[in-house]
């Protein structure tokens, strides 16, 4: 059966599919013996011959075992496959489990819960849904008002220009120094909870990433890992659903509109 490039790619747990389209566009993905770099170019790979950078990829689709891990990323690692700089690497926490790829990120100084797999369909399907709530746990510097804390629930406009998202933000008990929050997106921008605060003037000390979804984390250390269950791994895809739009029935106005005929005036009799 024919599928698309990326989605191939995907599956066998070399990139994820977004990932996977920019080796296709680079030049570094072959069909039969041919570059290809058209998006959306479709192949079998019970037929065709798929390399990736050189690497024939069909082995890894025939004896694909998807592997889904939950981490408890430390402070200091970097949620990345590979780095130039030689930091130390989520993957870096995951032995024996063949190669996987983080999905989303975390800040290098942020800690918490994140995801490593191989299904690279399942990474695009949850780091592009924004039906997944993301919950942190975050300390700032100093107090920040009702007034500004609200600001970022109803959305606030960022210095980079992103403006983000109403965000759900529960009080925590502070302490003399520092306000303690509960936030949860449904968005992903880059740095978000730490650019938030700064918009407010709060700047943020510590932050860490409680839950994802219907995953919470119920004092796990740091760094440490399991396996997703079965049921876990099948809510995460339903909750990532796009919520489907029912379409308004057109059928009535589609009918023919009844002729009304025109009330009949009864003529007065003229007086004598």
């Amino acid at each position: 059966m024919q599928e698309r490039l990326q989605k191939l790619i995907a599956q066998a747990g070399i990139a994820s599919r977004r990932a996977a389209e920019e080796l296709i566009a680079n030049g570094e993905v072959s069909v039969n013996g041919s570059i290809v770099t058209e998006l959306g170019t479709k192949a079998d790979a019970e037929k065709d011959h798929i390399k990736v950078r050189g690497k024939l990829i069909n082995s890894l689709l025939e004896r694909r075992e998807f592997i889904y891990i939950l981490v408890n990323k430390p402070k200091g690692y970097l949620s990345s496959s590979s780095d130039p700089e030689g930091r130390k690497l989520v993957t870096d926490l995951v032995k024996g489990y063949g190669k996987l790829h983080p999905v989303g990120r975390l800040d290098y100084n942020t800690e918490g819960l994140i995801f490593l797999t191989n299904d690279g369909e399942f990474t695009n399907r949850i780091a592009s849904s924004k039906m997944i709530p993301k919950v942190y746990e975050v300390k700032v510097k100093g107090l920040p008002s009702d007034v500004a804390i609200n600001k970022l629930r109803r959305g606030v406009l960022l210095e980079d220009g992103f403006k983000t998202s109403p965000a759900e933000i529960i009080n925590l008990k502070p302490t003399d120094k520092n306000g303690w929050y509960e936030v949860t997106l449904y968005e992903g921008h880059n740095q978000q909870i730490r650019k938030m605060f700064d918009a407010i003037g709060h700047s943020v000390v510590k932050l860490r990433r409680i839950g994802i979804g219907s995953i919470r984390d119920a004092g796990s250390k740091t760094g440490t890992i399991r396996k997703f269950t079965a049921d876990e791994i099948k809510a995460f895809l339903e909750t990532a659903k796009p919520k489907t739009i029912k379409k308004e029935r057109t059928d009535k106005l589609k009918r023919p509109t009844r002729s009304v005929k025109p009330k009949r005036i009864r003529k007065t009799a003229k007086p004598k």
